[in-house]
């Protein structure tokens, strides 16, 4: 019986769980709104591109490609109290985003919101300011 009523839990989280990809100007007006924005590339990325300001800077996959779960859902804790929280996340061309975005929504977010196209191909191609 535990184990059926978890499954419904979980099951139900998922149905109410969002994930999106958004455009660079809905993606800036929910940042507006004070949603923490949080920038999953590496060291090198941000120093080469710079980061939206106001963005958190959380690593989330090594340099060698695999995923940093323990250090980055720590962060994330800090960050982000409630699963009902919107979180808007970006990397570099929306790949990393949408995978970690993906997952997210499976794990209970219900609401995840990646920028489209990422901050190379969204944001700085449509003209929008970073800073170093």
């Amino acid at each position: 019986m535990k184990k059926i009523l978890l499954s419904l839990a979980v099951l139900s989280a998922s149905l109410f769980a969002e994930f999106k990809t958004v455009s660079v100007d809905e993606f800036a007006k929910l940042q507006a709104k004070g949603y923490p924005v949080i920038d999953i590339r590496t060291p090198g990325e941000w120093k080469e591109t710079g980061i939206i300001k106001g963005a958190h800077k959380m690593m989330f996959f090594t340099p060698k490609g695999q995923p940093d779960l323990a250090g980055w859902f720590f962060e994330l804790g800090h960050l982000v109290k409630d699963k009902k929280e919107p979180i808007l996340i970006y990397c570099a061309h929306a790949n990393r985003s949408k995978a970690l975005g993906e997952g997210l929504s499976k794990m209970g977010f219900e609401h995840v919101y990646e920028l489209k196209g990422g901050i190379e191909n969204g944001w700085i191609k449509a003209g929008k300011q970073t800073i170093k």
